[in-house]
């Protein structure tokens, strides 16, 4: 989608630093993170949410699962991480591109 900021990203127009990748995903830091470590992990192809993303190409949805395990264990001191969707404005989302927020209260010390 032309308007859609992460299709944007993915298609590499702000120069975003890319963290991970797969076939179906991309991963990014969040520019208004909440935590210590929030990155995001989302599918190349545009879906409204993660209930279409299911539907649609449930491949990418296991990518988003096992890009975010490796993002925590590269990015958080353990590896523990939770994992969230925000379907629809009422639950937050505010970009209506499916993503995932990977999100740690213990970022990897330097």
């Amino acid at each position: 989608m032309s308007d859609c900021i992460f299709c944007k990203i993915i298609a590499g127009e702000f120069g975003t630093e890319i963290l991970g990748e797969t076939e179906h995903t991309v991963a990014f830091r969040d520019i208004n993170p909440e935590m210590p470590v929030h990155l995001l992990v989302v599918p190349k192809l545009h879906c409204r949410d993660v209930t279409e993303l299911a539907q649609s190409n449930p491949a990418a949805l296991i990518e988003i699962a096992q890009l975010a395990t490796k993002l925590a264990e590269q990015h958080t001191t353990d590896g523990s991480f939770k994992l969230v969707f925000n379907t629809g404005s009422n639950a937050g989302q505010t970009v209506f591109h499916a993503h995932a927020h990977v999100l740690s209260t213990e970022p990897k010390s330097a």
